[in-house]
């Protein structure tokens, strides 16, 4: 079992798993265009904008490390709550948005095994789109104290690349990082039976921190 999130020291900032195919090519070719610059001013015109992307990437794909809040259902996801909807079978689905300036890192709503981890291909469009429930996602299942919780992670115009961290049977810890979705983006999480949504439509959540559910 992995150490617990919350022992991980404050403050600290990794980058994120996932994040190489874009960042290295852009991280390069800045340094490249930098070491060049000094002899030649085509290649300052060249530097401005590739040391600004390369900085954007940086700040994009940061991972700060989080003390994990108590509750039974955390937030796996930074952003904003974009819709709480009570599906057929007895569940509240708690729907996320994720901006582009969003810490894109997604951690494990509550601990558990991770029972199953389906790949579904689909479209692109915009992840605050109605129609972004046909989008490419990543359903998770997770075998936890209080049953089968689902989570979905949703690609959104830009996000053509969802990464999991972690495989079925895994046992995870609550706020353990368990994917990356590059880019804007949305996650899902169905809250079982009984469960009552703590937070609004509207809301900021923060990843490992922001409780779902109400006692």
């Amino acid at each position: 079992m992995p150490h617990s999130p919350s022992s991980a020291p404050r403050g600290r900032v990794r980058l994120a798993r996932g994040a190489s195919p874009w960042l290295l090519p852009t991280v390069a070719t800045a340094a490249v265009s930098l070491a060049r610059s000094r002899r030649s001013g085509r290649w300052a015109a060249v530097a401005v904008p590739t040391t600004a992307l390369a900085a954007g990437m940086l700040w994009f794909f940061r991972d700060p490390e989080r003390e994990i809040a108590q509750g039974r259902v955390i937030s796996p996801a930074d952003g904003v709550v974009q819709s709480i909807m009570p599906w057929k079978d007895g569940r509240t689905r708690v729907a996320i948005f994720m901006s582009p300036l969003n810490v894109h890192v997604n951690r494990a709503p509550l601990a558990g095994t991770v029972t199953s981890v389906e790949h579904v291909p689909g479209g692109f469009v915009p992840a605050f789109n109605k129609e972004s429930e046909n989008n490419e996602r990543v359903v998770w299942h997770f075998d936890t104290e209080i049953g089968d919780v689902e989570m979905v992670q949703i690609a959104g115009a830009v996000a053509r690349r969802i990464v999991p961290y972690v495989p079925q049977g895994t046992k995870v810890e609550q706020g353990e990082r368990i994917g990356l979705i590059r880019f804007g983006s949305r996650v899902d999480v169905y809250l079982p039976e009984g469960v009552e949504a703590a937070v609004e439509v509207g809301q900021a959540t923060t990843a490992g921190v922001t409780r779902l559910d109400r006692d």
